[in-house]
């Protein structure tokens, strides 16, 4: 791939892929001692960023779009301060291209709402639209069709500061709170992330605020006498058309609402975001509903020293993150009960003790983590008792289906001085899981049958999923725990192994909904598959094992860029990162390859990039929020994944579905 100075990718053309490998590739032995070197470093450097109390957590990198709309949140509010503007803007600043843009993901094109967005921010810390680097961002912005072309999300933080108007923006009324759970379009149809989000922004649509610009942005127009010429309606017929005139109804609507209703709706919507307030202070421990559940409550009256706002506030600065430089990083989620079963696992798999403290602590952190109380997952299961682990430090209401399977694959590998409260945790949470399957047998991430097709199709969603369907990654995992808690003949988990089956493309592999993309899935299913009894030599397999096998790098890794998900030409292909190279080693040491070519190379590549630290760089961004839209980068994968594979290639599997509980 090439790449500009930048680091920003140039043509897209993927490299391309070849079995072969160099001229002399290291022999077995030597791939052999040299994982086992690697290994030995990796579990030095993991064991030495584990926290006092048991966790681990990387960054989780995402885009500019979260720096600069808290930018833009502390503008609205009236709370910004000099230190915060100008780390903000030094982090903005350094995350611009050559050609005066930003992209959303590490080497990928340039995106227009993300440079909108950053070049806002940067106006508010004090750059001048002359600036050669803002000139550059502004006159990029025009050629694309300027703030008119951008997302919905954009253009609402400019509908806030008057630099757009809210009549141009699609409707989102708060009686949305009332529709019945049987209604379609109701707040439970939505995935968790976008219905705390939706929420929110009912009240924000409703209120229309506006607050006096310091400054015009008519150079982000392509003409700012008209900066939003009309467009022609799809045809009444098709689900854009019918949607687009829902909207025109509910713009009329806007305007003759009554009052007693709209001030009853946006009240009741004010209860359900304090209700789902986190011990914290955040909202489901993202982001971005935070920002907007403190907009919400601030417009209906909550002052910025009300309990509720105050949490909301500091909750936010912890995303935080202050990097030597002086900038300030916003992250949009933590990952503290991920990265910890990951490592653990990691450690565990490299063949450190089952009862060694630092797995001991990870796993008393853990059990204290666990989920014990309903969420909003038991909208759709309000018989099923609660269980379950989360993906952050607090989000009790939207436990992670992904999240409890790994924890409990990560419990059973370590041997715990209290083992019943161990196995009662796990039963919880197995329990759990498995009433969390959907009617196709198969498992999302938050929500059981979140798969209504019409959120997706409101004009105001056209940013990234908002819906939670069952994904190939995230039943991988649930099978695998299943199979590994021995329940792999059960109905409910044949039902899963068969939705899996049929959902592997035509070219072997899966699709990552999760991870950056098809080595992900391919990299979580083929293991479930063998760890609930399908042999290496199934057909599906060896299909996937083919396909992984043409697709490996020529210098011996795997890598998958983000354009995948939207180009063909992608899939299987990008530059060599760790956590993917992981992954592919996973499926075919899963498959029984050890021997073969393909894992010596993978293996020989691992351990040759290295670092003298016995950590891996990646600044490839190899993880998703929304595939495609909204990329991440977990700088722990670049760890736990590569350890994994060293420690099962050296050690072999860690133990059969039939075995025992732990080493």
């Amino acid at each position: 791939m090439t790449a500009t100075t930048d680091g920003s990718a140039g043509a897209p053309r993927p490299p391309a892929a070849a079995a072969s490998g160099p001229t002399a590739p290291p022999g077995a032995d030597e791939v052999l001692d040299a994982a086992r070197r690697a290994a030995d470093r990796a579990v030095e450097h993991l064991l030495g960023r584990q926290d006092a109390l048991g966790w681990w957590k990387g960054d989780l990198e995402t885009n500019v779009t979260m720096d600069a709309e808290d930018l833009l949140l502390r503008q609205f509010l009236g709370i910004q301060d000099e230190k915060t503007v100008r780390a903000a803007a030094l982090f903005i600043r350094g995350e611009q291209r050559d050609d005066g843009t930003w992209a959303t993901f590490y080497g990928g094109p340039p995106e227009l709402s993300a440079t909108v967005e950053a070049y806002v921010a940067l106006r508010l810390a004090g750059d001048r639209p002359d600036d050669p680097h803002m000139a550059r961002a502004s006159a990029w912005v025009r050629s694309q069709g300027g703030i008119a072309a951008c997302r919905v999300f954009t253009r609402i933080w400019l509908a806030l500061f008057g630099w757009w108007k809210w009549d141009d923006l699609p409707e989102l009324p708060p009686e949305l709170i009332f529709l019945p759970k049987w209604f379609p379009l109701n707040i439970y149809d939505f995935g968790c992330w976008a219905r705390q989000t939706i929420v929110p922004l009912t009240v924000v649509s409703a209120k229309r605020p506006v607050r006096p610009a310091p400054f015009a942005l008519d150079e982000l127009h392509t003409d700012a006498r008209d900066p939003n010429p009309a467009k022609p309606l799809a045809p009444a017929a098709s689900w854009d058309g019918a949607f687009q005139r829902l909207d025109k109804a509910l713009h009329v609507y806007h305007r003759l609402a009554p009052r007693r209703l709209r001030r009853a709706a946006m009240n009741t919507a004010a209860r359900w975001i304090v209700e789902r307030q986190e011990n914290d202070g955040c909202w489901g421990g993202i982001q971005p509903p935070a920002v907007y559940s403190v907009i919400a409550l601030h417009l209906l009256g909550y002052d910025l020293q009300h309990p509720v706002m105050r949490a909301g506030l500091e909750s936010l600065d912890r995303f935080a993150v202050w990097r030597e430089d002086g900038a300030r990083m916003i992250e949009a989620c933590q990952s503290p009960v991920w990265d910890t079963c990951l490592a653990t696992i990691a450690l565990a798999d490299a063949g450190l003790p089952a009862d060694h403290p630092a797995l001991v602590k990870a796993v008393d952190w853990m059990l204290g983590e666990e989920i014990v109380r309903p969420g909003d997952w038991a909208v759709k299961k309000p018989q099923l008792p609660p269980g379950g682990w989360a993906f952050e430090f607090h989000n009790d209401n939207y436990p992670d289906i992904d999240d409890t399977a790994e924890v409990i694959l990560a419990l059973r590998r370590v041997r715990h001085p209290d083992p019943e409260r161990v196995e009662g945790a796990i039963g919880r949470a197995a329990r759990w899981t498995l009433g969390m399957q959907s009617r196709n047998g198969a498992w999302g991430a938050f929500d059981a049958d979140n798969t209504s097709p019409f959120p997706n199709r409101l004009p105001f969603c056209d940013f990234g999923e908002v819906i939670d369907p069952p994904s190939a990654d995230v039943t991988a995992h649930v099978v695998e725990m299943l199979a590994v808690e021995g329940r792999a003949h059960e109905p409910r988990v044949r039902r899963g192994i068969e939705w899996l089956l049929a959902e592997q493309e035509a070219n072997g592999a899966w699709f990552g909904r999760w991870g950056v993309n098809y080595v992900y899935g391919t990299g979580s299913v083929v293991p479930a598959l063998t760890a609930a009894g399908l042999p290496a030599s199934h057909p599906a397999i060896r299909r996937a094992v083919t396909w992984l096998e043409s697709v490996q790098n020529e210098d011996g890794g795997w890598g998958e860029d983000l354009r995948s998900y939207r180009e063909e030409q992608w899939i299987g292909h990008g530059a060599s990162t760790a956590s993917q190279t992981a992954w592919a080693l996973l499926a075919l040491l899963a498959a029984g390859e050890r021997e073969g070519k393909a894992v010596e190379r993978g293996v020989a590549w691992l351990a040759g990039t290295q670092l003298a630290d016995g950590s891996w760089d990646e600044p490839y961004f190899t993880g998703t929020g929304f595939p495609w839209d909204f990329s991440i980068n977990y700088h722990l994968y670049r760890q736990v994944f590569p350890l994994t594979a060293l420690g099962r290639y050296v050690h072999g599997e860690p133990f059969s579905p039939n075995g025992p509980k732990g080493k």
